[in-house]
């Protein structure tokens, strides 16, 4: 095909999208106080944005390069965006827990911490929890995890996507 559609500003517009609307919810959580401990709905809506805005970002790339898409085309714009929303929760998240509520890690063991109590764990099994996320309690490895935990993400729903949405020009001769 001659006149293929650019992958990357699809990429680029749905990523930064899911990006801010990630950091929209992370705001009004905060806002209202329940950046602690979100409601479930929180992750619903969370998780619907970003199969939304994948599936739409690979819709759009098919659209603008005349009906036909790639599994692998597919697959690049669905990790694309999950990739670049992710960065932008990592930028959010680090001036978050380092300006904004420098002791949010703390605020969050701590209410852990109550639910493991709540749950009727043992001071020695909370401890043995607690020492074990302490671990993964850093900044770059919570952001290593939130950006490989994304790219896995946007690859799953990108895949299956991708494999409904395909479409080639030998299909249709």
């Amino acid at each position: 095909m001659e006149n293929q559609a650019n992958s990357k500003s699809f990429i680029i517009n749905n990523g930064v999208i899911l990006g801010v609307l990630g950091v929209l919810i992370s705001v009004i959580n905060y806002a209202f106080g329940t950046h602690l401990d979100p409601h479930w709905s929180n992750s619903l809506a969370s998780g619907i944005f970003f199969i939304g805005l994948i599936i739409l970002g690979i819709n759009q790339f098919k659209k603008a390069n005349g009906g036909f898409l790639s599994w692998g085309q597919g697959v690049k714009i669905g990790v694309g965006i999950a990739i670049l929303a992710a960065l932008i929760s990592v930028i959010y998240n680090y001036i978050f827990v380092t300006f904004v509520e420098p002791d949010f890690m703390a605020q969050v063991m701590e209410v852990q911490n109550q639910k493991f109590l709540d749950q009727g764990m043992s001071q020695e099994q909370i401890e043995a929890a607690n020492a074990m996320s302490e671990k993964f309690k850093s900044p770059l490895i919570t952001s290593a995890f939130g950006i490989i935990a994304s790219a896995i993400g946007g690859f799953i729903v990108s895949a299956i996507a991708a494999a409904v949405m395909k479409k080639s020009e030998e299909e249709t001769y």
